[in-house]
């Protein structure tokens, strides 16, 4: 479990289920993903994977709860990417979040946590994240936290179509030297792991 000043990042309860797979069937959420709507039964077999990535490494698909009422928000991730080209290797921060919680900073609270958390806790050499050319918000957060854009590792999507808009992506990634810079030169709150 990690905290920060507004979230609790932690293991996937059977009482979350319910509203992610309501997030998971909106289609404004889906959108940036390239997917459709899952159903409630793929969304139910997604937090089996979670749960058994979390068995697996210790870390990965953080479910994300508020502090004020513990309402879920969505989830945050710090977990090795799949393996294959055109992506990058590694690990990739990311997140997904219910269209009720957009626009309040949570992305990026749980972005700085997890960074301090995969640079000082897991010990990382390099995180990257990696979204469409056209989102925009997802690129915002990415250079909030600090993330440097690397257009050498931008790649075209192999899920998506060729003419889909969000087949081209791009990725943005820090180090874990420019980490500790950011860190020691910084005010931003720092998360509790427990």
């Amino acid at each position: 479990m990690i905290e920060t000043q507004r979230l609790i990042l932690r293991r996937w309860r059977e009482e979350d289920r319910e509203p992610y797979a309501a997030m998971s069937a909106d289609p404004e959420v889906m959108y940036w993903l390239g997917q459709a709507p899952m159903t409630r039964e793929q969304s139910d077999a997604r937090i089996e994977r979670f749960e058994a990535q979390f068995d697996q490494l210790g870390h990965g698909f953080f479910a994300l709860e508020a502090k004020t009422d513990g309402a879920f928000l969505g989830f945050a991730a710090l977990a090795p990417i799949p393996p294959g080209p055109p992506r990058p290797e590694g690990y990739e921060i990311g997140w997904r979040l219910a269209r009720q919680a957009w626009g309040n900073g949570f992305a990026t609270e749980a972005a700085i946590a997890l960074l301090d958390h995969g640079f000082e806790q897991l010990r990382l050499p390099e995180i990257v994240s990696f979204t469409a050319l056209t989102n925009l918000r997802s690129q915002a957060v990415m250079e909030r936290i600090g993330l440097v854009h690397d257009p050498a590792r931008d790649f075209d999507h192999p899920a998506l179509a060729d003419g889909d808009p969000l087949r081209p992506h791009v990725v943005y990634f820090m180090e874990a030297n420019r980490h500790g810079e950011l860190a020691t030169g910084s005010s931003r709150g720092r998360a509790r792991t427990g």
